[in-house]
């Protein structure tokens, strides 16, 4: 299919950014898997090619340009190359607009330009071990004390946790106001109290570092609250659908590279004295995942111009990440049943691929929380 959301910058962009993944990832993801943690040193370079930071202000060291066509495009092509590891979406996708949107002039100053240059590496935490997608069950509380607050709690399942110097917590402010009970505070490295936990042992997507991080009566400053007081929920409601639509946009690339690799496959394998692709079952598989990934591809840029024209619901990014990430699963377990037993081996895409997908209905948000947001906009009841 001819996409048409992009524009000749874009393709300059890309062709960049895939010399860049050839050089300074493409050697080193297996490596990163075994240690189970990327080198800080590609986040250094990638600032350096102005691969970070892309809406951020020049004046901070960003490339000052508000499109997330080009958040797309590093999702892509890290979905293709399957370089789960590097987690430069979360970066850019998810945690800049908190920067960029609720950060005083003088925070900008202080964390803005490392994060362009890559030597601050950001992570959000809001999963807490007794509460997953239910963010109003969140227990981490903080207390006022002078001119600072005092964090108490626990997070899991945080993205970059051990990489992490500048960590945006969701904890409870004003226990007891509902919605308004939550606010997000900045935790930085080296902060006493603040320790990391477990280094989590996934079953996929192993050079990701994702932990759990601890918070003993941490002192930190009244000026690092991020936002307003009492409207976290508010602001994580706001920011959500983004993070939603960059799940999405990386399963409808995984997508496509798993099609097409098991494509590639099926016609230089063989059984039965000929290549499994002229087999009939072999063809109509293919036939419905090829329908199914165009059917995700539409979708997907339709709502990624909506969401660049400020445009985007919340319930049209909780049908991408549905749709998209339900499709993207059952693609890639069908696509390793036609790999056979190869298909098991880890020297093998499809097999990392299907490891590495099976999060992606479950974080941002479970499918079944996705649902409970579309039913909710029906007006059934």
């Amino acid at each position: 299919m001819q996409r048409n959301i992009f524009e000749s910058e874009h393709n300059m962009f890309r062709d960049s950014f895939r010399k860049f993944l050839d050089q300074h990832v493409a050697s080193q993801h297996e490596r990163w898997e075994q240690q189970k943690i990327v080198d800080r040193e590609v986040w250094i370079e990638a600032g350096k090619q102005g691969f970070l930071g892309i809406s951020v202000p020049e004046e901070y060291g960003g490339g000052g340009v508000q499109d997330f066509r080009y958040n797309v495009i590093i999702a892509e092509e890290l979905a293709r190359g399957g370089y789960s590891g590097v987690a430069f979406p979360l970066h850019n996708d998810i945690v800049a607009p908190y920067l960029l949107d609720l950060t005083t002039n003088e925070q900008k100053q202080r964390w803005l330009p490392g994060f362009c240059s890559g030597e601050i590496i950001t992570a959000i935490a809001m999963s807490e071990p007794g509460c997953g997608s239910d963010l109003q069950g969140i227990k981490t509380r903080a207390t006022l004390d002078g001119d600072h607050w005092i964090l108490n709690g626990a997070k899991t399942f945080i993205t970059s946790g051990i990489n992490s110097d500048l960590v945006l917590v969701v904890a409870q402010t004003d226990p007891g106001q509902g919605a308004k009970s939550f606010s997000i505070l900045a935790v930085e490295r080296g902060m006493p109290g603040f320790e990391r936990g477990r280094h989590l042992d996934k079953i996929g997507m192993l050079a990701q570092d994702t932990a759990e991080l601890n918070f003993i009566d941490v002192r930190i400053p009244a000026e690092n609250l991020i936002g307003e007081r009492g409207q976290g929920f508010y602001y994580l409601m706001r920011n959500l659908p983004q993070e939603r639509m960059s799940i999405a946009v990386t399963a409808a690339a995984s997508m496509e590279a798993c099609l097409a690799t098991t494509t590639e496959y099926v016609r230089d394998r063989s059984a039965f004295g000929k290549p499994i692709g002229a087999l009939q079952n072999t063809r109509f598989t293919l036939a419905d995942l090829a329908t199914e990934t165009m059917a995700v591809r539409i979708l997907v840029d339709r709502f990624i111009a909506e969401l660049d024209g400020g445009t985007l619901t919340a319930e049209e990014a909780a049908m991408a990440k549905l749709y998209a990430t339900e499709a993207q699963v059952r693609l890639i377990d069908r696509c390793l049943q036609l790999h056979g037993g190869y298909g098991y081996m880890r020297e093998y895409k499809i097999a990392r691929a299907y490891l590495d997908a099976r999060i992606q209905t479950i974080y941002g948000g479970t499918s079944e929380i996705m649902r409970e947001i579309i039913g909710r906009s029906m007006s059934l009841s």
